[in-house]
Formats: structure tokens, sequence, C-alpha cells
């Protein structure tokens, strides 16, 4: 309460009233023998600092208010993963996240809907030398885990070690798998349905999401009611008005694009947009990481194709496009391709430029235990990449 009062910038005395420190019996509260009400303060009233380091410079502060997070996170938990109540359902929800990620943040959605949240400490593949991506699997069912959801690498990865879920720990009670934090491969999207359990006889919904530490929420997202597509997230979130737009115009305004490659915005506000960022003179870091190119729109920096029956896939940033020789290639593309292949299991392209010369393009991989980066594999991976 004291870190948040500070940041807020000449912050009004009779707003902040309310604001005393109360002290309660936390296990009378939870045998609910006792009651506790909650410090009434105004919509925007800041809630809390995330960091989201962007592509250049030092990372954004960003500060976030109570009201508009508490929408956006009910929205996405409640509504788009189609989560309720654990007393009524019984959802157990398990996103797995550092304190470091917004995911961790907005398992507070997932509480304000009544579902009980699954919590794992410690490294995702276990302690031991040798990676073991069944950890979590196992978690899931020790848990009794509804919701399963991780970063699109952590399947990949379970897809290269040839996990098998099902057949490690019971996982009957699992119905939903999320996944994000960069573009799930199709590849992924087969195996989960292949080697996960079925549903009420059918594949297991797979729901991944795509929006932002900015404004902590999504702007596309799964829905139960849609069918899943191979590669794609099945819609724009409810009250997103999101668009892939064309490269600005003469007066900085974009075409509206469907079927076609183009810059993800959000023609309208959403609560959750930051109020500010924590030291920022003037907004002007804010405006310039979100309304430089198109004024008065906000650009998210992600490549977006908005498909014909309404669903949406991702490319990775726009804000980290290589051009190499007039071809413009989106990180997520490079990545794909690297990772196809059975012998990377990790990797990492830098594009260097020197002053407007011919830039130099590193790629750095991690190979399996055992392999070394020789000849053969150097063409193969360059052939991948090619092709």
């Amino acid at each position: 309460a004291v870190l948040l009062r500070n940041l807020e910038p000449q912050s009004d005395p009779a707003r902040l009233a309310n604001s005393q420190r109360r002290a309660h019996d936390f296990d009378a509260l939870t045998a609910g023998s006792e009651t506790a009400e909650p410090l009434w303060l105004p919509f925007d009233h800041p809630l809390w600092v995330v960091y989201s380091s962007g592509t250049t410079g030092l990372p954004k502060a960003i500060v976030h208010g109570h009201g508009g997070v508490m929408l956006e996170t009910m929205k996405g938990a409640c509504l788009h993963n189609n989560l309720g109540s654990t007393l009524d359902t019984g959802d157990r929800f398990h996103w797995y996240s550092s304190t470091g990620w917004i995911m961790w943040n907005l398992q507070a959605g997932v509480l304000l809907g009544g579902t009980s949240v699954c919590m794992f400490d410690g490294s995702p593949t276990g302690n031991a030398g040798q990676a073991d991506w069944g950890t979590l699997w196992r978690f899931a069912a020790a848990s009794g885990a509804t919701f399963f959801g991780a970063g699109a690498a952590f399947y990949a990865n379970c897809l290269k070690a040839d996990v098998r879920p099902a057949a490690l720990a019971d996982l009957s009670r699992l119905r939903t798998i999320g996944s994000t934090g960069s573009p799930l491969a199709i590849e992924c999207y087969r195996w989960i349905h292949e080697r996960l359990p079925q549903v009420d006889g059918r594949p297991i919904w797979l729901a991944p999401i795509s929006g932002g530490t900015d404004f902590a929420g999504a702007f596309v997202a799964g829905l139960p009611t849609l069918p899943v597509i191979e590669g794609e997230m099945q819609c724009r979130c409810l009250g997103a008005a999101v668009e892939a737009w064309s490269e600005p115009d003469a007066n900085g305004r974009g075409r509206a694009l469907i079927d076609e490659v183009g810059e993800l915005v959000c023609t309208k506000p959403m609560p959750s947009m930051p109020l500010y960022f924590w030291g920022d003179a003037g907004n002007q870091r804010y405006h310039d990481s979100y309304f430089d190119m198109y004024p008065g729109v906000w650009r998210h920096g992600d490549w977006i194709r908005i498909t014909p029956r309404g669903g949406a896939i991702i490319y990775g940033r726009s804000d980290a496009t290589i051009n190499r020789h007039g071809i413009r290639m989106g990180t997520a593309e490079l990545y794909r391709s690297v990772e196809a292949l059975p012998e990377v299991l990790d990797s990492l392209v830098v594009d260097l430029e020197y002053l407007g010369s011919e830039s130099y393009m590193p790629l750095f991989v991690v190979l399996r235990e055992g392999l070394l980066l020789d000849a053969a594999l150097g063409a193969s991976i360059k052939q991948s990449i090619r092709a």
C-alpha cells in the first residue's frame, strides 16, 4: 500500500483516506468466522507495477489500475477460458509461471471467479541434472488441475522429448490446455491432441491466447463454443477492437486487412490499458511505445492475420522484424524452421546492423546432449531456413 501510494502522481489525500492498515486473523477468515471489509478505492487507483522489456532500452515500468485489471482478468478467466467456481464446477487452474511474468499476476482474475489456483514452486523440468519434462504433468495430476497452461516453448520441448503425459499420470480431470508467450507451432497442436486424454470423446480443448503485459490481458483467445483450427487462435476477445492494419498512409491511417498479415492494432480503448509508466515525464514513452505509428490507435508490435472465419494467427513481433536482402522475416518464422529440426532444442537469432551496411545475423542454437554443430548439421539448419 505504501509503494502504490507513492506511485500515484500528486495523490489526493481524500481519495486515500480509507487506505488504512487492517489486521485480520487469517485462520478466522478462511474458516468463515470473520468477515473482512475491503478497502474501497477509485477505479483507477494504482494496483501494481509490471515490467515489459520491449526490444530496445530499459524495461517499461507499467502501472495498471484496480478496476481495469479486475474487469480484464475476470473476462479472460470466466468467459474466454470457461472457468467456474471450484465449489460449483470443481475447476482448478494451473499456469506455470515465475513471479516475473504477467501470467503470475493474472491468476488473481481466476481467484476473483472463485477458481482454486494450483501453484508449482520449482523448475518445470525437475531438479536433477537430466531434464524431466514430465514434472509439471505429474503435478497437474496430483493437484487435480482441470486447466493446464504454460509457455509455448514448454510444449515444444515436450514434443521434442517425446513426452507422453497421459502415460505418466492420471490426467482424466484435465479438460483445457492454455498456451502463450510465443506462437504455438502446428506440430504442438497435433502433439497436444495426440498425447493428452480426450474429454467426452473429443480432443482436449486447446485455447492459446495472445496479449501482453502492457495491458494485463489478451487480444485474441479461445472460446469453448468455437472449433479449434490448428495454428490459429479462435477469436478476438470480447471488448477488444482488434484488427490487422496495413502500413500507415500519408495521414497515419492504416487499412483493415482480412486474411493478410498486418500490424496488430486495437482501435478502441480497453479498461486495463496502463494508467502511466512510472517515471515517464509527460507520458512521452507511453505515447512512443503504442501510438507512434497510428495516431490515437494502439499498435501492439505483433504481426497478426485475421482469418475469414474470425480467428487469428500471430506471426511474432513486428518490432523485431528482420530485413534480409529486402525480404522481411518475423523471428517466429525463423525459430519455427530451426526448432523443427530434432537436433535443435532452442535457438536465438540476432540481427546486427552496421551503420546501414551489410548486416551480420548470427544464429545461436542449443543442441541435444551429445551432439556437435558440425558442417552437416549446419548445412541442414541453413537448408531448413532457406526452404
